[in-house]
């Protein structure tokens, strides 16, 4: 028997990069899984690979009338959840000064209004003693240059974190958050990044980072499903797994 089996999961933001990896994890582990995605391409993918042991569904987390939808459909197919990853977000990086209204709006209906709602229709489903992850980002800590829209929206997801935590802990749902720093994935976390400028994030990631590298999504995946499953006497906490950016950390001469 896996260590997930019988288990409910819902990724929200699961045809790419570090939601795929849980995805990946928790199948393998033997649960019950429903992911969403809003690229067809990417769902199209997700569906011929794993055909009917997952559930796909097409929602746009910024969409609530996708939502509404999503949550009747997890009803529906899997009649409850023991555990929901929100890993929503999209970056658009620039100088605060040349922000444009439109990034603006698209970072924070994806990253923080997207993340909100969905937490709001599917809460309801959630059994009593499961869990929630959100996924945040290092840039909370790190106050990065030209990632100040994003940092916000991170940010206020992290408040989220912690509120949500209060607010159901009376049903026994632990809510907590994953903090990624530079990770090895497909787009790097950046929207519409070039071939050439995800080698040059790759470089300056590994320079920044102490530990000299790039996290890989196996190593995200086992921090989220950890809050998820095991940490069981923890919640409102936010993990970072950065390689030690977010604390400045290095090595011991």
């Amino acid at each position: 028997m896996g260590v997930y089996e019988g288990r409910r999961a819902v990724v929200v933001g699961g045809t790419h990069g570090m939601g795929l990896g849980v995805v990946e994890d928790l199948l393998a582990g033997g649960a019950r899984v429903l992911l969403t995605g809003r690229n067809e391409k990417n769902l199209e993918e997700v569906r011929g690979r794993f055909g009917p042991n997952v559930h796909v569904v097409r929602a746009d987390a910024a969409d609530l009338s996708d939502t509404a939808v999503l949550a009747a459909t997890v009803r529906e197919t899997l009649g409850g959840i023991d555990f929901l990853h929100v890993n929503v977000g999209t970056s658009e990086l620039g100088a605060f000064d040349q922000v444009r209204e439109e990034s603006y709006d698209r970072m924070f209906a994806v990253n923080t209004k997207g993340a909100f709602f969905t937490v709001q229709h599917l809460a309801p489903l959630i059994a009593d003693g499961g869990s929630i992850v959100f996924t945040t980002a290092v840039t909370n800590t790190t106050a990065s240059a030209g990632m100040s829209v994003y940092t916000g929206t991170k940010a206020a997801v992290l408040g989220f974190t912690r509120v949500l935590a209060s607010e159901l802990l009376p049903r026994g749902i632990r809510v907590n958050a994953v903090a990624p720093g530079f990770v090895d994935t497909p787009s790097m976390g950046v929207a519409g990044i070039t071939p050439e400028q995800r080698e040059e994030f790759m470089r300056v990631g590994d320079e920044a980072t102490p530990m000299g590298r790039h996290g890989t999504i196996a190593e995200v995946a086992r921090a989220v499903l950890f809050l998820g499953f095991e940490a069981t006497f923890t919640s409102g906490a936010e993990i970072p797994v950065d390689g030690g950016l977010g604390l400045g950390l290095s090595p011991t001469l």
